[in-house]
């Protein structure tokens, strides 16, 4: 590439496009020194003034990739972004660049440049999605298009809106409808951009009873726009989906053109199913919005082109109201827009384009068709055959519980524990889509709110498999993770209403319904007493240390406080577990462990006052001792001189007396003993901490809190292994003797106690004379030889 940058004939290009590859470079390389690392929180995070003396372009790019990169914490994810930008990225930012150098061309040479990119890029689209006789609007926000559109239909329906204004409006106010399927916020910022009052936006419902939950209600807006009509407002626009933001529907954009054909209105279409018109094969719902009036093209993120505007093409034949409206302008320099989108769609050309919208539908028609063969997968798209967006969830169906949810939808109150379950529902597929996308980085799936679904996970490629580069070897491994984490939902879900009867049956533990937490449930150890502070101070410090030995055990379980927003305080949060949990085992440790730090605590509180009345006590008995002391030494020993005297003549020896504090029987005892033993007393021994039952019964290299699947297996092996164990017992059993055999027996044994005995004897015999003085050895000879 440098060596055809050098053949250009305008060397200030060949400079631009070199530097500006040198400066990619340097910021997609995400190698840095550890230098740079120790100074993370230098100049970027303080503002400084302005050097005088200028830095160089090394210098500042470092500044910028230090910028881009110093807060990210997960900065492999954001490298894996800026790496798969590619050379096409890079030809969109060389547009900026070209922008700039065009803009200071003389007028006649900007004019004709402008004209030529404009007239390019315009019919490219148009042919490229199917979009005949159609002019285009670049604009840098998506819903610029949409606003621009608004303000030409006002003009084009009120014909003296450019001399009287907003009074013409007033006569006969506009609608404009939205379906309730609509991005958040649209109505109300078109509202805002136009100077209209929110009574103008009318949001049309979906279909409740027949058809897509996600489409307009064609026959609701047909009764919508009836009634504006005969009161006196006037319809002016509809804006209609060919892929809604959540879960990617189209609307019926056939019926609803003839509706609008009807009432003489503008139909406007937006959504991601519109990049498939760019394909060989297209569903006839979306066919339909080439008939439509406009329609607005994010390219950006459809072909992973950064910094290149959206598209809204659109069929009007008075270049003057488009000029009043804003969709075409007289400066050359405002067309310049479409340059990097020019050189973008130059560089990929028509197949690259359709490539790389045929590869996302093929990624999502991948995992639509693993979805099909997973149980407790719910997957919720519009058609099977050509959806770029997949929608799922995590669903577990019962028999009881489809006859209350039908119970439920015939009555107007909605039952409790419908909507206890489906906030269960939502909590557990919020954390499934937050794990897939933590496994598989390079999938793009998120998390949606849909109105009647819930939350669901959503894979729209068409979004974010361009800029992640995401390939079919990455759907699989999607599907590998969801089949991993299906087991441990199912798991979880069938034991939490375990854990909660278990938890309310067992003394000490509380338990607390967080219906938002995605995990088996969560508890609190408490005990009876006053709700006073110094209470609640006592059970968090037991909450905390007993989280911690939890967390200390060997176990596959997750402890924790719960959310950092949100949470329930002095709580313990379990997270998911696995179907070999034993929830009894479980729930015993967790208050044993409560019980066993609540003791520990009153003991030590209890010990503490002992030890401060045992201080008292003995400051109490060594004044006595003391004044005992100087009762009978006298008062002359107290004296200097004369003591020193006196105690040299007449010396008065006295035993010392201490006191010592005996912790394990909690009093004072004297330290006589010490003295005369020489040795301090080792006490009363405390007795050893009992071990639980469930850890003696563990198996070697058994992880608590689990138990054995196969119930008559472990029967068997256990039966086997003790009767075992019982033929090894009678093996090592003497053998049987006849009576003859075991009187004589018997006899041996009894001449053997008796040896002991005497030998015994002899023994003391041997102390006792070891410890007579020499006279007393003396008188016994003499005894001795007188017998």
């Amino acid at each position: 590439m440098d060596a055809s940058l050098e053949k250009m004939v305008d060397p200030t290009l060949a400079e631009m496009g070199k530097n500006l590859n040198e400066a990619m470079k340097m910021l997609e390389d995400n190698q840095r020194k550890e230098e740079e690392n120790e100074k993370r929180y230098t100049r970027k995070d303080i503002p400084g003034p302005l050097q005088g003396s200028g830095q160089d372009m090394v210098s500042i790019l470092q500044l910028v990739q230090n910028l881009m990169h110093g807060e990210e914490e997960e900065e492999s994810s954001q490298a894996y972004r800026l790496q798969n930008v590619g050379e096409q990225g890079h030809m969109a930012l060389l547009g900026h660049s070209l922008a700039a150098y065009i803009s200071v061309l003389d007028r006649e040479r900007l004019r004709k440049l402008t004209a030529r990119i404009l007239s390019d890029t315009t019919l490219w689209l148009c042919r490229l999605f199917r979009y005949e006789n159609g002019s285009a609007y670049y604009h840098e926000d998506d819903r610029e298009g949409l606003l621009k559109i608004c303000r030409l239909v006002i003009h084009t329906r009120y014909e003296d809106y450019t001399v009287e204004g907003f009074n013409v409006l007033y006569t006969k106010q506009p609608v404009i409808y939205i379906s309730s399927a609509a991005r958040m916020g649209l109505g109300q910022a078109l509202c805002n951009q136009l100077g209209l009052p929110l009574s103008c936006m009318c949001r049309v419902p979906c279909n409740t009873m027949f058809g897509s939950q996600h489409q307009m209600d064609v026959a609701l807006l047909d009764r919508l726009i009836k009634d504006d009509a005969e009161s006196g407002k006037l319809p002016l626009l509809l804006v209609a989906n060919a892929g809604t933001p959540g879960a990617g529907h189209t609307d019926k954009l056939g019926r609803l053109k003839e509706l609008c054909e009807q009432y003489n209105m503008w139909l406007h279409v937006e959504g991601v199913n519109l990049a498939t018109l760019a394909l060989g094969y297209v569903s006839s719902s979306v066919l339909a919005a080439t008939k439509c009036d406009s329609m607005t093209l994010t390219l950006g993120s459809w072909l992973g082109l950064p910094a290149v505007p959206a598209v809204t093409l659109y069929r009007h034949e008075d270049p003057s109201l488009s000029l009043a409206a804003g969709l075409t302008s007289s400066q050359p320099v405002e067309k310049l827009r479409a340059l990097p989108l020019w050189l973008s769609l130059q560089y990929l050309g028509h197949d690259g384009i359709v490539e790389r919208i045929k590869h996302a539908s093929q990624l999502s028609q991948r995992l639509l068709e693993n979805l099909k063969n997973l149980d407790f997968i719910k997957t919720s798209v519009e058609d099977e055959l050509s959806s770029p967006v997949v929608v799922f969830k995590f669903f577990q169906e019962y028999a009881n519980r489809d006859q209350t949810l039908h119970a439920a939808q015939a009555s107007t109150i909605q039952h409790p524990i419908i909507s206890n379950e489906r906030h269960v529902y939502d909590t557990f597929n919020q954390w499934l889509g937050e794990q897939l996308a933590q496994l598989v980085p390079a999938s793009g799936v998120d998390v949606v709110e849909l109105e009647d679904e819930g939350t669901c996970v959503r894979f729209s490629p068409l979004m974010t498999s361009a800029v992640l580069g995401t390939e079919i070897q990455d759907v699989d491994q999607l599907v590998d993770c969801l089949k991993m984490k299906i087991p441990v939902l199912t798991s979880t879900l069938q034991l939490r209403e375990e854990f909660e009867q278990e938890v309310k049956r067992t003394v000490g533990l509380l338990y607390i319904e967080d219906l938002s937490w995605p995990g088996l449930g969560v508890v609190s150890y408490h005990s009876d007493g006053k709700n006073d502070d110094k209470q609640e101070k006592e059970l968090e410090k037991i909450n905390t240390e007993l989280l911690k030995k939890l967390n200390e055990l060997e176990s596959d379980l997750s402890f924790s406080l719960g959310p950092e927003f949100g949470g329930e305080k002095n709580c313990i949060y379990i997270g998911m577990v696995t179907e070999d949990l034993d929830v009894s085992e479980l729930v015993e440790t967790i208050a044993a462990t409560g019980r066993e730090i609540e003791e520990n605590s009153r003991l030590l509180e209890n010990m503490t006052e002992v030890v401060r009345k045992g201080i008292q006590e003995a400051q109490l008995q060594l004044q006595k001792a003391n004044e005992e002391r100087l009762l009978e030494e006298g008062l002359l020993r107290q004296i200097p001189v004369v003591g020193s005297v006196l105690n040299w003549f007449s010396p008065f020896q006295a035993s010392p007396k201490g006191r010592t504090f005996n912790l394990t029987a909690g009093s004072l005892e004297s330290t006589e003993s010490t003295y005369v033993s020489k040795a301090q007393g080792t006490g009363t021994t405390p007795p050893p901490t009992p071990t639980s039952s469930l850890a003696k019964q563990r198996l070697p290299g058994q992880k608590f809190f689990k138990r054995s699947l196969r119930s008559s297996d472990a029967f068997s092996e256990t039966s086997s292994v003790s009767h075992c164990d019982d033929l090894e017992k009678t093996d090592q059993r003497p053998p049987t003797l006849s009576p003859g055999q075991e009187q004589g027996q018997l006899e041996t044994e009894k001449t053997e106690q008796q040896q002991e005995v005497a030998q015994a004897t002899t023994t003391e015999t041997d102390t006792v004379q070891s410890d007579r003085s020499p006279n007393d050895s003396t008188k016994a000879e003499e005894q001795g030889s007188q017998r």
